[in-house]
């Protein structure tokens, strides 16, 4: 994957406001840095083998945690 963007040969590209470029680079930053821990995780896996059941939390726990956080984001509506 190219670090630099495409480029439109024949278009002309609409420049963003600086706070959207600024929120763009954020969220791509997140996003290398999630991908970067999802391949130590799979490295890790590959070098020294799957971890030990009871090291593991089940998916419905993880589940269960992860919608309670998303719950708790958004305001409830009526």
């Amino acid at each position: 994957m190219s670090e630099q963007p495409a480029r439109a040969e024949t278009a002309t590209r609409q420049q963003l406001e600086p706070a959207a470029a600024d929120a763009v680079r954020a969220y791509a930053a997140r996003t290398r840095d999630n991908a970067d821990r999802l391949a130590g995780v799979l490295e890790d896996i590959a070098e020294n083998g799957l971890p030990a059941i009871e090291d593991c939390t089940p998916w419905e726990e993880l589940r269960e945690t992860h919608i309670a956080r998303l719950t708790a984001q958004r305001p409830a509506v009526a």
